[in-house]
């Protein structure tokens, strides 16, 4: 296939990373930054491409992005505006990569579908659990544990925009009129991964929140059900935790240091054998997303697997917001 040709929406940390990540892969590059100031997208130039050659293109409208020398789209914006920003992509012509949460809610994520469907447009959420071959692994593993009875899916991250937001200062990332909430922003990954896993849960869910004034949500536990076994959901983004995410059969344990980027993999049987089945020094795992959304683009696969992954991780979000009565204004 020709080049794969990004154009980036958002500045933040996480598009950042995605600018690196697009240097690992063949047939990709960045071409275009989407920033709301031209300051903004000329300061995120300068730090992500330094050294390289010819630097991307800074526009400050969707206009001018979908007339340089893009042919996909990146969407890292707010989570707010993830639909809205991929819709009118795929109405112009452009596959999308969108960064998760892929939608608000699961009414929005079921629009982007249907427009991809019809524009005939690749949608993929670029959610990195999806993609790591760590999971494989883990696959692997847990055909050899016996009957699954417990899994435990932690992800607890303590947000570096916090300290400011406790002091007073207003912060975007603790505004949920931005569609921001722990169970979007860091709940999403073990969500994901329990439906990936396990597929869709067997009956009602039982979720808790901790929410503050303001009506964000810092961080929440929640019970998933499934025939002849439990799924523990356990996420923050106002704390850390030092637990792995433990899946216990009847005859051992599969361990995962980190749902996100896992650098570590273990297999525990029965007995206390203990084997490290996976390891890796990888910080950023979003090229092999990028090549997934590459090999996609390249067939050409509007219906793929991952879109049912992703609708039974937006209903299961929905149903925890509204167990712990976490509402937004698209919902």
């Amino acid at each position: 296939m020709k080049e794969l040709k990004f154009g980036i929406v958002g500045t933040g940390m996480i598009s950042g990373m995605f600018a690196d990540a697009v240097l690992e892969v063949d047939g990709a590059s960045v071409t275009a930054v989407l920033s709301r100031k031209k300051e903004t997208g000329d300061d995120f130039v300068r730090r992500n491409f330094n050294d390289r050659s010819p630097f991307p293109a800074v526009v400050t409208d969707y206009k001018d992005l979908f007339s340089s020398d893009v042919n996909a789209i990146y969407v890292a914006s707010p989570n707010v505006l993830h639909a809205e920003t991929a819709i009118e992509a795929m109405h112009a012509g452009f596959d999308v990569l969108c960064e998760k949460p892929v939608a608000t809610n699961g009414k929005e994520y079921a629009a982007m579908l249907d427009v991809s469907e019809k524009t005939g447009r690749v949608l993929l959420e670029a959610m990195r659990p999806a993609f790591d071959p760590a999971y494989n692994y883990v696959k692997q593993a847990l055909c050899g544990i016996g009957k699954i009875r417990r899994a435990v899916f932690e992800y607890c991250q303590y947000s570096s925009r916090y300290d400011r937001f406790k002091s007073g200062e207003y912060m975007r990332a603790f505004d949920p009129s931005y569609s921001n909430a722990a169970v979007m922003d860091i709940g999403i990954y073990p969500i994901y991964v329990c439906a990936m896993l396990f597929g869709e849960p067997k009956g009602p869910l039982s979720a808790c929140s901790t929410v503050f004034e303001n009506g964000m949500e810092g961080g929440g536990e929640v019970i998933l059900p499934y025939d002849g076994m439990s799924t523990v959901i356990s996420y923050s983004k106002i704390c850390d935790s030092v637990n792995p995410s433990v899946i216990t059969g009847e005859n051992g344990s599969v361990t995962i240091d980190k749902l996100s980027s896992p650098s570590m993999v273990r297999l525990i049987k029965k007995g206390g054998t203990d084997e490290i089945i996976y390891s890796s020094e990888k910080l950023n795992n979003m090229n092999y997303e990028i090549e997934v959304f590459k090999e996609l683009v390249s067939e050409r696969k509007v219906n793929h697997k991952y879109s049912s992954i992703s609708c039974i991780s937006m209903d299961v979000a929905d149903r925890i917001r509204r167990e712990s009565g976490i509402r937004f204004s698209a919902d």
